[in-house]
């Protein structure tokens, strides 16, 4: 069963896998989301960990900040970034699975959020066909990333 939860550095251990070097084109380590995260000090960007039954699987973060504007006029959106998936765990349907289940996590931790946003890089093609199947929409706009144009997507919630 997979299921979402705030971070808690007990996670850490298992969190902290290595992403090759094509995955590392399109997201960040956890070490170094946390660290983002860690630095900002604003209260504004969640860690949020991906479980497999017990087991921590993957992370993502919630961003409330001045980013998520890139992407959204809506000030009652949330940014979803840095997204990944153990790779010992990949193919499994984990990240799909948790990215059904973020709405819910939203709604119940963040009611006032009416919309996730999220940018992914157009190369990066099955991350795009998982957010489409996740009910992610594209409206064709892009924007350029640090690795090239990216879609940007929507959520309603």
């Amino acid at each position: 069963m997979i299921r979402l939860d705030f971070f808690k550095e007990s996670d850490f251990t298992e969190l902290n896998y290595a992403l090759d070097k094509n995955q590392l084109q399109y997201t960040s380590t956890v070490e170094k989301a946390l660290a983002r995260i860690n630095n900002r000090n604003d209260g504004k960007e969640f860690a949020v960990t991906i479980f497999e039954g017990e087991k921590p699987a993957g992370f993502f973060a919630l961003d409330f900040g001045e980013d998520k504007l890139d992407l959204t006029d809506n000030e009652k959106s949330v940014l979803l970034r840095s997204l990944s998936i153990n790779p010992d765990l990949q193919g499994k349907g984990i990240g799909k699975t948790a990215m059904d289940k973020v709405d819910g996590f939203v709604k119940e931790n963040f009611p006032y959020c009416n919309e996730i946003v999220l940018a992914v890089n157009q190369k990066n093609v099955s991350a795009y066909h998982i957010y489409l199947k996740a009910g992610y929409l594209y409206n064709g706009k892009t924007r350029i990333g640090r690795n090239g144009p990216q879609y940007l997507m929507y959520k309603k919630l």
